[in-house]
This record gives C-alpha cells, structure tokens and sequence, in this order.
C-alpha cells in the first residue's frame, strides 16, 4: 500500500491584539526551522477578539514586510476577504508579493465574513465597504478567481464582463515569479463555498479545529468535485488547529486526527502572546512529537 505524504507543516498569527515586533520574532524564528513549512496572516481591519480598539494590522501590508524579513517559509494571509479589495487590485497586491518573496506565495481568498457575525460586520460599516449576502459574496468569489487567475497568466490585456465584475483592458504586469501562478488556496465551510472551490483551487482550508465537521466537508468537496469531473485528491485538504501552549497532548492528537481524516496541510494557530522560542516549542513538542507517536519518525 502506498504511503500517505507526510503533512505540511505551518503556523498562524493573527495580526491583532499584538505588536509587529512580535510577529516578526516569530516569523524570523519559523523561518530557520525546516518542520515549519509555511506561515500565515488572518485579513480583518477591526479586531474581532479581545479589546474592539485594540489594534489589527492590514494583512497583506504585513505580508509583505515579512516577505522581505524571511526567506525559505511559504506565505500567505488566511485568507483574504474578497469583499475588502476589487479582484483586479488584489491580484496586483498578491503579484507584488510574489515578486518581493521570489516566489514565495500562497494565495488564500474566500468569500468574507458571514453577514450573522457582529463582530466581524462592523469593520465594513466602519470602512464604507458594502456587505451584500452570502450568495451575492460566494458568486463574486467564483468571478474574482477567474479574473485573479486570467491576470497572472494572460499576455494581453482583456476585458471582462461579469455580473460582479466588470473590467476593461486588464492587464497584470509584472506576473507573478510562480508559474503558471500561486497556488490558489480557498477558505470556507459551506457548502455553496465548496463548489467555487471544486472549480478554481488548488488547496481547501477549513476555518475552525472541529475535525469530524471538516472531515464532513471534505467527502462533501469530493462528491462536487466527481459532478464537474475533477479528481479530488488534486485539492490540498488544509486545516487550522489552535495551538494550546498548557496541554500540547490535546493539539497533537487533534493533528492526529485531522492527517488521519485526510488533511496534509495543517496550520497551527498561536495565540498572543508569543513564548520566547514559540517556533522551536511548535517544531519540538507538535510536530516531530506527533510524528513519534504516529510512529512516522
């Protein structure tokens, strides 16, 4: 029987409730680590935990002084609202990106916040940026994929008639240094999300620890992916698990869980504030740890 890839190790941090200089010790210090393959930002404008005046840094801003701050981690911001940036311009944005890292990106996107979450609604409101409802935002999405993707890779200048996006003599340059382009990685749990991702990604991310619920989701991305003719097992299945610094038993058996449901790319959420050498404790006491207990070191 053949052997399942071993998964792919990455940290997140969310950029809120925190200074800079934090997350980039931290950043710094995954970057010299091989067991972390890759690191993430959160997108928001507002913070949605903790003090609602505290401070919360625009992701892709960050992710690109980062970019210049480390070399060998695989980035990204998971995942970018499409609701907060017109496509065209984002693709711009992630393009840059790409270029200041050599190369370095994944690109996360999803449809945004949900329009029941509070919390999350009032940084549109605060920012004049409209919130229309789920439907309208997952079909945006569906559209903002085709446009990010033709940008990336089309030598000549388009136009392009949508019915969310309308674009006359686009054109991206410079492309970015991946080819064809970045990987494309799409967040979200319901199930009209998981049919934009049966079509454009290349990576699913589940939002939230609960394992059986994205195990549930994932058979649900296969069957979507058998209706269009798609082979499932060319989507990543990633997952985000927190991290508890107290009792690291609880996080490696949910990796347990979440590698045996078929999830590869697990990213591990850490909590402000950051322990000194927090990177090598994830190295040390998640991943290789898991791995011994999994029998796969």
């Amino acid at each position: 029987m053949p052997q399942s890839p071993q998964p792919r190790f990455g940290i997140m941090t969310a950029p809120s409730q925190v200074d800079y200089a934090d997350i980039l010790r931290v950043w710094r210090e995954a970057d010299a680590i091989p067991e972390i393959e890759h690191a993430w930002l959160f997108d928001h404008l507002m913070p949605i935990g903790g003090d609602p005046n505290g401070v919360a840094y625009e992701g892709w801003t960050l992710l690109s002084a980062l970019a210049a701050q480390t070399r060998r981690l695989r980035i990204g911001v998971l995942v970018t609202s499409n609701r907060f940036r017109p496509p065209a311009m984002l693709a711009k944005i992630a393009a840059t990106v790409d270029v200041i890292s050599h190369g370095r990106l994944d690109f996360g996107i999803g449809a945004g916040s949900r329009p029941g979450h509070p919390v999350a609604r009032r940084e549109y409101e605060a920012h004049g940026l409209p919130f229309h409802d789920a439907a309208h935002a997952v079909a945006g999405l569906a559209e903002a994929c085709t446009v990010i993707r033709r940008l990336w890779t089309e030598p000549e200048p388009f136009d392009f008639d949508g019915d969310h996006i309308r674009l006359t003599g686009a054109f991206g340059n410079p492309k970015p240094v991946q080819r064809p382009h970045p990987p494309l990685l799409i967040g979200g749990r319901a199930s009209a999300t998981l049919r934009v991702v049966a079509e454009h990604a290349d990576v699913w991310n589940f939002p939230g620890g609960d394992v059986d619920d994205a195990a549930a989701r994932s058979a649900l991305l296969d069957r979507y992916c058998a209706e269009i003719g798609r082979d499932p097992a060319s989507i990543t299945r990633s997952l985000v698990l927190p991290v508890s610094y107290e009792d690291p038993g609880t996080t490696r058996e949910s990796i347990g869980r979440a590698t045996a449901a078929g999830f590869q790319h697990i990213v591990l959420g850490l909590s402000a504030p950051y322990p000194v050498d927090v990177a090598r404790w994830v190295a040390d006491e998640l991943i290789t740890a898991t791995a011994q207990e999994h029998g796969a070191a």
